[in-house]
C-alpha cells in the first residue's frame, strides 16, 4: 500500500505545473451515471482491454464487479478475464513492477482509488487531451497532465490530434499562448463523439471501482435521515410532555 501511495504522489506532482506557457487547461465535466449498468460494462471492457496491461485494480474482485454492474460470473470469465485468474481473484496484472519502473520511469500506479484522488472530471479530461509532441519519449503529451510518462494507449480509438493555441499578450506585455483546443490530424476507429462517450464509460467504471458501495450507501443514508427526522419529532413531543408542568 505504501508503494502505491508513493507512485501516485510521484505521478501527480507534474500535474501541478503548467505546460510550456499554455496557461493550463481547465477540466471538462465528465458525464457519468453510476446507475447506468450498460455504461459501467462498457467501461469495464475498455479497462481490461486497454488499461490493465499496465494498471491493476488490486482492491477490486472480478465477481464483486460482476454483481454490481449487472454481469454474471460466466460473462466475466468469457469477456473480461484474459489470464489464468479466477473470477473470485483481485483484478491484478502480470506486469513486473521492477521492470515497469525501468520502462516508464515510475511503476504504473494501481487505479482502484484514482477517481477519488484525482476526480472524475480530471480523469475524463486527461483521457481526451493527449496530443502529438515529438519532444516526448512516446511522441505525445497531455494538456492537463504536462509531460506525462504514459503513452496514448487509446490512440487507435481516438486517432491523433494536435494542439491549437491562441497567441496573446500577458500582464507583463510579453507574447504568450493559450491552449484553446485540438485538431484531429489522424482519425481513429471512433468518431470524436463516440470516443467521448467511450471515455465517459471508462471514467464511470473507475468512479464505481473507487467506491463500489456508493449507491447502497446513498440509499441507506436517505433512510437514516428519515429516521432522524422522525426521532426528532418524537423526542420533541416527549420533551414538551415532560416539561409542561414546569412551564
Amino acid at each position: 500500500m505504501k508503494k502505491i501511495l508513493i507512485a501516485l504522489a510521484l505521478l501527480t506532482l507534474p500535474g501541478l505545473t503548467v505546460a510550456s506557457g499554455d496557461g493550463g487547461f481547465h477540466p471538462m465535466t465528465a458525464p457519468i451515471d453510476p446507475h447506468n449498468d450498460a455504461s459501467l460494462q462498457k467501461g469495464a471492457k475498455l479497462f481490461v482491454n486497454y488499461c490493465m496491461g499496465c494498471h491493476s485494480l488490486e482492491h477490486q474482485r472480478y465477481n464483486r464487479m460482476a454483481r454490481d454492474i449487472g454481469l454474471t460470473d460466466e460473462q466475466v470469465k468469457e469477456n473480461l478475464i484474459f489470464t489464468g485468474a479466477k473470477v473470485g481473484d483481485l483484478m491484478k496484472n502480470a506486469m513486473p513492477k521492477t521492470e515497469a519502473k525501468q520502462w516508464f520511469g515510475v511503476t504504473p500506479p494501481d487505479l482502484t482509488l484514482i477517481a477519488r484522488s484525482r476526480g472524475v472530471d480530471y480523469l475524463y479530461t486527461y483521457l481526451l487531451t493527449f496530443y502529438e509532441d515529438s519532444s516526448r519519449p512516446f511522441g505525445v503529451n497531455n494538456a492537463i497532465f504536462p509531460n506525462a510518462g504514459m503513452p496514448h494507449v487509446l490512440w487507435q480509438l481516438q486517432g491523433m490530434q494536435k494542439p491549437v493555441y491562441a497567441v496573446h499578450k500577458n500582464a507583463e506585455g510579453h507574447e504568450a499562448k493559450t491552449l484553446t483546443g485540438f485538431e484531429l490530424v489522424q482519425p481513429g476507429s471512433m468518431s470524436p463523439p463516440e470516443y467521448k462517450e467511450a471515455m465517459a464509460d471508462l471514467v464511470n467504471f473507475l468512479a464505481y471501482v473507487g467506491e463500489p458501495i456508493k449507491l447502497e450507501r446513498q440509499a441507506i443514508g436517505i433512510w437514516v435521515v428519515l429516521f432522524l427526522v422522525l426521532a426528532f419529532v418524537v423526542f420533541y413531543l416527549l420533551k414538551k410532555e415532560y416539561w409542561k408542568d414546569v412551564h
